[in-house]
């Protein structure tokens, strides 16, 4: 297979798979005998993202591998397209994700310390059940606290390789800048690879 059908067919799987492929992934979609070498793949890559220069989508790398994306500024026009709408996050889950971002691994009673308030239970099982947080450990203190961590598909939900990508604290001036990125990061993994929307709606725990 020539460079041009392989960057064909990577665009071709991107856009049906709808979320992101890793490089074994990608190669997997060969048989044995004609797998391409890992650098014919990155070249493809790099061919495919400066292909997507000047268009509505983007060949983005984040934690699980590659994914397209429509791009940020057309989120308002297209979020017409859907009549539900992902929840909106409350300023206690943001705050939380964030001190379990930046502070990893903590327990909640660290995460209690710093807030100054309880942490609501619902917090935790939300962020767990949308796969942004997981148990990591536990300290080794009495009553062996669980340790929080994030996972990989918060990275991908931020469009981040690795937690070194996460923007200075000062960079994030307000918690409802926050909001508006997860939602519109989770809007992304609800629709197609090429389709994305940022929507207003009742607000979570």
């Amino acid at each position: 297979m020539n460079p041009e059908q392989l960057k064909n067919l990577m665009e071709a799987a991107l856009l049906a798979y709808g979320q992101p492929l890793g490089m074994e992934q990608i190669r997997g979609l060969f048989d044995e005998s004609e797998r391409p070498e890992i650098t014919a793949v990155r070249k493809a890559l790099d061919a495919l993202s400066r292909e997507c220069a000047g268009r509505p989508i983007e060949l983005v790398e984040v934690a699980s591998g590659w994914r397209l994306q429509v791009r940020a500024e057309y989120a308002p026009a297209l979020s017409r397209l859907w009549q539900e709408r992902p929840g909106r996050y409350s300023r206690a889950l943001l705050e939380t994700l964030a001190l379990i971002a930046y502070r990893q691994p903590i327990t909640r009673g660290e995460i209690e310390n710093v807030r100054g308030v309880q942490v609501n239970p619902n917090i935790i099982r939300t962020l767990t059940e949308r796969g942004w947080i997981r148990v990591v450990g536990h300290r080794e203190v009495p009553g062996h606290p669980e340790l929080l961590g994030t996972t990989r598909e918060f990275l991908d939900c931020f469009g981040l390789k690795n937690l070194d990508e996460l923007p200075t604290l000062a960079a994030q001036k307000d918690m409802d800048d926050v909001g508006i990125k997860l939602e519109f990061a989770d809007t992304v993994q609800a629709m197609p690879a090429d389709l994305a929307a940022a929507n207003d709606a009742e607000a979570v725990v």
